[in-house]
């Protein structure tokens, strides 16, 4: 991936020195939370403003507080209106008479002024968007972008959205005479190597001979195929090396606009050759390979950096995703940062990129339903222009559970948490279409799918729709725009699905939402408990944790295991798209405050896998799995059940203190559990009933009577001292000086056994590299923030301590250095951050 990063900043670097300038426009900028109509003036003084660097989220450094406007829903973070300005100035020599600043995405209605002009409003804070400052640039002195951001009017998000301009700026420079606009240039290809660029310009002048020069490069970079024309072309690459899961391979388009013969203006783009196929009777096939899609479905968050791009993070993010199986990622439910669809491209993800939470019809006071009417085809537009030429996106999703799937739903006079829960709970089939006369709804899905395939003409993606109604009268599926039947929830149905939507293929856009605490356990671990019972009916429990045994989730949904052998065993299921891989911060279902994150995730707010992560590896890898669990720390005698996953063996047996518990394979069953769910299968853990004494518990896999793994548990005594660990460095391939490391903490007593109830309170502090000569120091890192996965802790996350949680938390930090952890009454830690 460092070679594709690296060809990319050659490719563009080579182009600046003669056609395009394009900058980053991070740097230096000036922040206030506060309001004030002269904010936008050019000689407004700011000098009192804080400095920072974008991407900034603002919210992520505030208390979290039940008064916040936000609700438990949206993270309990403070909203308001903020201000960001930066000064900067323009060589009066510059050979470059064009400039445009481009905003990756700032939540949300923002406003943008150069030099006390206003340059417009974009109330949408996913959309990438784009403004022309030539005619009002100074270049002969001092020019101030202002920017005002107001996320004010809450809750306008179902989850936490951040605040402020939390992804990328860039600044670029071109020739106002002849140039390529923003995302001109739309490159197609096919597994065989036809490859098909078509690329916009403007000019203005006369005797302009213009043509287009299109040159595609290797992941080497060499040079594999030329073509020269103007504005469309159509060649052919030679035995391309096709773009696969978990194998990346992008070759880079270069396009180039010519002025009699000169360049005035370069594009460029990766692009992969691949093959995508939907299959009403076997599912998904990439490439002529029959697979599954593996999929989870993500939020934008990086948990206590909040939703401020961070490239390591991202990165973190996707490497944890794949070493568990997974292939795909859902970008619910908006448009995702440009640098995850570059990663998703380079390591060999699939994506749905999704476009909407809701069209016209509001699910919170005062979210994008109040802007759909105006902006949805500016903002769908630009979602198929900006990612078009991606080769990891499969398909486009132009909404998650809209309210328009139904004749009349009101769900405006609910609170958040009650139209979160709402969505899944069913409606009256009157609401659904009874008749051939196509609705408004129904209409304005073919509307919306129309769009996506006007901007993206020659690709075999296909559109879809998270549906949480299942029936085929839904109004979106009656309008026959929807090309891939999407469920959300509602595994009971698939069986019908070839029946209901005959020559359609099905995938579940959004699956399970099974509940999870890591780290705690309800039992007996052979009942399900569901949770809120009823989506009007509040739930409580004074620990506000849910078992992490797979025992648990909510109303509307079901078990990682129930719904996997859903996917596993029909060959129609094209794949699902779990909720969610991370957790993530806001709609904390089943609780409200002091819950501000949500419990749905198969790994926690701090990246720490829960116990079903290993679940999934066992089915999703050829990884060796063995995963015992819970630990091995309770009440003498006490009824204890003991869960494993595994593969590649034929048995398990479990020891404790040496006598052996039996052993299981896994195998199907039946068995009524607590209230009317139905446990069916052991096809993927098996489990012991036993009585707790201390000691050590011991699982031997063996396959053909050989033993091929053993785990091993023991009782954890008091606390004694901090173990730190570093779990990932920062790829400084990425651009950045100063990686970000993330460091795991774990409490263990004498023996260096995990202290599975820890909850000491741990300072961390930080300390520069020191210089060549050893006596004086580099830069000081920063801690950015610390999590430990608890749903309710209200520690700020940018402080630098945290309570351990289950005996481990995390800690981010940014540059070079060592980290030093500290608790009372234990041993100190310490680690380099980078060697």
């Amino acid at each position: 991936m460092k070679k594709i990063f690296a060809l990319a900043i050659f490719l563009l670097g080579a182009q600046s020195l003669s056609a395009r300038d394009r900058q980053s426009f991070d740097k230096g900028w000036l922040f206030t939370l506060a309001d004030s109509a002269g904010m936008s003036k050019s000689d407004y003084s700011d000098r009192h403003w804080r400095s920072l660097n974008l991407p900034h989220d603002w919210a992520i450094e505030g208390d979290f507080s039940p008064s916040n406007p936000s609700g438990a829903g949206g993270g309990a973070l403070p909203g308001g209106i903020g201000w960001y300005r930066k000064h900067f100035s323009v060589n009066p020599k510059e050979k470059y008479d064009r400039f445009t600043i481009t905003f990756d995405g700032v939540y949300m209605n923002s406003t943008v002024y150069i030099n006390g002009h206003k340059l417009g409003t974009r109330p949408y804070g996913y959309s990438t968007f784009e403004y022309d400052l030539t005619p009002y640039i100074n270049k002969k002195g001092d020019n101030v972008i202002a920017v005002k951001v107001d996320n004010s009017d809450q809750p306008n998000s179902r989850w936490y959205s951040g605040c402020g301009i939390y992804r990328h700026v860039w600044l670029t420079k071109t020739m106002k005479s002849a140039y390529i606009p923003q995302w001109g240039q739309y490159v197609a290809t096919s597994p065989q190597g036809d490859v098909r660029v078509k690329v916009d310009f403007a000019a203005s002048g006369n005797k302009m001979k213009l043509s287009v020069r299109n040159t595609i490069y290797d992941a080497a970079g060499k040079i594999v195929a030329k073509s020269q024309g103007v504005r469309e072309q159509k060649f052919k690459v030679k035995n391309p090396h096709l773009w696969d899961i978990g194998k990346g391979y992008l070759y880079t388009v270069k396009s180039e606009l010519l002025v009699n013969g000169k360049v005035v203006d370069v594009a460029t783009s990766t692009a992969g050759f691949r093959d995508v196929k939907f299959d009403a009777k076997k599912g998904f096939f990439l490439n002529g390979k029959n697979l599954k899609i593996n999929g989870v479905c993500e939020h934008h968050d990086f948990g206590c950096l909040g939703a401020a791009v961070n490239e390591d993070a991202m990165h973190r993010k996707l490497t944890i995703l794949r070493d568990m199986g997974v292939n795909a990622i859902r970008s619910s439910h908006n448009p995702p940062a440009p640098e995850l669809l570059n990663m998703c491209d380079s390591m060999g993800f699939l994506v749905m990129d999704e476009s909407f939470d809701m069209w016209r019809r509001k699910k919170s006071n005062g979210d994008y339903a109040r802007f759909f009417d105006e902006w949805h085809k500016k903002d769908l537009s630009d979602l198929i222009k900006r990612d078009r030429n991606h080769p990891s996106i499969i398909m486009w999703s132009i909404g998650n559970e809209v309210l328009e799937q139904w004749s009349d739903v009101a769900a405006d006079t609910l609170s958040l948490e009650q139209a979160n829960l709402i969505l899944n709970a069913g409606h009256d089939a009157s609401s659904l279409s009874h008749s051939n006369e196509l609705s408004v709804n129904s209409l304005l899905t073919q509307h919306l799918a129309k769009i996506v395939k006007e901007y993206d003409p020659w690709g075999t993606r296909p559109v879809t729709a998270g549906c949480n109604e299942p029936d085929p009268k839904n109004h979106l599926f009656k309008s026959g725009a929807i090309d891939v039947i999407g469920f959300n929830y509602h595994h009971q149905w698939v069986k019908d699905v070839p029946k209901n939507f005959p020559g359609k293929p099905f995938i579940l856009s959004e699956s399970v939402s099974a509940l999870q605490t890591r780290g705690y356990y309800m039992m007996p671990s052979d009942s399900i408990y569901t949770a809120p019972k009823e989506w009007w009916l509040p739930y409580t429990d004074p620990l506000f944790m849910c078992s992490a045994y797979d025992n648990f989730h909510a109303s509307w949904s079901s078990t990682h295991e129930e719904t996997w052998d859903v996917v596993k065993h029909n060959d129609f299921v094209g794949g699902q798209f779990i909720w969610t891989g991370f957790d993530y911060i806001g709609e904390p279902t089943p609780y409200a405050y002091p819950a501000r994150s949500s419990y749905f995730g198969i790994i926690d707010l701090a990246g720490l896998p829960k116990d079903s992560y290993y679940m999934y590896q066992s089915e999703w890898t050829q990884k060796d799995v063995l995963h015992l669990f819970p630990h091995w720390n309770w009440l003498p005698g006490q009824t204890i059940d003991m869960w494993c996953y595994y593969n590649h063996a034929d048995e398990v047996e479990l020891f404790i203190n040496g006598k052996s518990q039996g052993i299981r394979k896994k195998t199907v069953y039946g068995a009524k559990n607590e209230g009317d769910a139905f446990r069916k299968s052991t096809e993927y853990h098996v489990m012991w009933r036993v009585n707790f004494e201390p000691g050590e518990v011991k699982v031997v896999a063996r396959k053909n009577g050989k033993v091929l793994r053993e785990q091993v548990i023991k009782t954890a005594g008091a606390p004694h001292h901090l173990v730190l660990k570093k779990t990932y460095q920062g790829c400084q391939a990425f651009g950045s000086s100063d990686p970000t490391t993330f460091v795991e903490v774990n409490v263990v007593d004498k023996d260096g056994n995990l202290c599975p109830n820890a909850d000491n309170q741990i300072f961390f502090s930080v300390s520069g590299e020191q210089d060549a000569s050893g006596h004086g120091f580099l830069k000081t890192p920063k801690i950015l923030g610390t999590d430990n996965g608890c749903q309710t802790s209200l520690e700020r996350f940018t402080d630098s301590h945290r309570k351990a949680f289950f005996g481990k938390c995390v800690v981010v930090i940014k540059g070079k250095g060592t980290l030093k952890a500290q608790a009372v009454d234990l041993k100190d830690a310490s680690v380099a951050l980078w060697l």
